[in-house]
Formats: C-alpha cells, sequence, structure tokens
C-alpha cells in the first residue's frame, strides 16, 4: 500500500487506475516498477515488479546551510536545491532572520519541507531523499565538524567558485538571509575556517543565490555539463 502522500498523488493528481504501472522509490538509491491492483479515493495497493539498482546522485556531496526566508521563498529553495542535487539541507537561524516562530511551528515547517523534498525527488527522478535536518542557530551549525570545503558567499570576496583548489568532492554552502550575515557573524564564519568566494558583480537575492552557487558547483565538480 502506498503512503497517504503517494496515493493522494496517484489516485486523486494523476487520476491512475487499476493495470498503470508506476514507478517507485523508498530512499535505498533503487527504484521499484510496479502495477496498481486497487485504486481508491483513500488508499493505492501496487504490486511490484522488480528492483533496479540506478542512481542518478552527483558525484558532489553538498551540504546547504540556508538561513531560513520569508514567505515561500525557503519552499521554492527547498525544492529546487533538490532538484540540483543537494544532499542535505539544514535551515538556520541567524542574526538577521527575517522569520521568528516557536519550537512547535518550526516543527510543522520541517515536516512539510521535507514532504516538499519528497515531492522534488519525484518530480526530477532522484530516488535518494535529502535530510532536511532540524533548524539551528547559525554558529552552532558553523562550528560543526566537517572534513569538506566550507563556503561562505560574499560579494566583497576575492575568489570565485572557478578559482576553487580540485578536486572537490564534499562542500558546506552557507547562504546568508535576505538582510545578509551582520559583520560579526561573517567574522565568525571565518573563524570556523569558511572561505569566502563571489558569484559575480551583482548582488542576487537569497534564493538565486542557493540555485546560482549549487549550479556552479555542480557545473564545476558535479554532474552538470
Amino acid at each position: 500500500m502506498l503512503s497517504d502522500d503517494a496515493a493522494n498523488h496517484v489516485g486523486r493528481v494523476m487520476r491512475m487506475q487499476v493495470g498503470q504501472q508506476v514507478l517507485l522509490f523508498d530512499g535505498s538509491n533503487a527504484e521499484f516498477p510496479a502495477v496498481i491492483s486497487s485504486a481508491s479515493k483513500k488508499a493505492v495497493d501496487v504490486e511490484i515488479q522488480s528492483r533496479i539498482e540506478h542512481s542518478i546522485e552527483s558525484p558532489l556531496d553538498i551540504h546547504l546551510g540556508q538561513v531560513i526566508s520569508r514567505g515561500d521563498k525557503m519552499e521554492f529553495t527547498i525544492q529546487k536545491s533538490v532538484e540540483l542535487g543537494v544532499n542535505t539541507i539544514t535551515p538556520l537561524i541567524s542574526e538577521r532572520c527575517g522569520v521568528k516562530l516557536n519550537a512547535e511551528r518550526f516543527e510543522k515547517k520541517l515536516d512539510q519541507w521535507q514532504k516538499i523534498a519528497i515531492a522534488a525527488c519525484e518530480q526530477c527522478g532522484r530516488n535518494v531523499v535529502p535530510t532536511i535536518r532540524p533548524v539551528m542557530k547559525l554558529e552552532q551549525w558553523c562550528a560543526e565538524e566537517y572534513d569538506g570545503l566550507k563556503l561562505n558567499l560574499h560579494p566583497r570576496a576575492h575568489y570565485s567558485i572557478n578559482t576553487l583548489p580540485t578536486p572537490v568532492t564534499k562542500v558546506r554552502l552557507l547562504i546568508g538571509p535576505e538582510g545578509g550575515l551582520s559583520a560579526e557573524e561573517i567574522s565568525m564564519t571565518e573563524q570556523y575556517k569558511f572561505d569566502e568566494i563571489l558569484l559575480g558583480p551583482r548582488v542576487l537575492r537569497t534564493e538565486t543565490t542557493a540555485m546560482t552557487a549549487i549550479t556552479a558547483l555542480q557545473v564545476r565538480f558535479g554532474d552538470l555539463g
């Protein structure tokens, strides 16, 4: 039996019927061709035909640290970064973060964001669902042990993604809030060995910055040609 969300997509959105074929995934880097055996408004049952190992994951492991943005901008960032191959996303709270919610509201947001990540996988064909981690404070995230390259985008940086050393297989990418990081926060990232890079001469919106940086990293080190 499919999960409630998957059954709703198959039965209500796609209006698929008994006997039609579907392609399922469970996050294990495999695909499962299946046939719908029964379908109603509340439930969909399938018969799995086989298991096929099929990975389309990028060789570049990206952990996105995104300061939470207002409205649907955060949802947009999560959706598009999953499509672009990000492996882990940590929502962050910084000094200029424009979103103020209590712990219970953040828990509901986290569940919503994870569903968006799953839906993005369904759309783009990924069969490994990226992890949406619990909300963290910026310094707590920056202080975590990490054995890859750590990057902070800054419009006054001296280096670009094209001048980064190669090869790079793991990147922790920090994207600040709509108002940017404070001077104290930028100094803090330097303390935790984040390298500052720029994307170009123009100052981009936070959601545009994330997509542009991830795309540039995937072109240089990942699987975008």
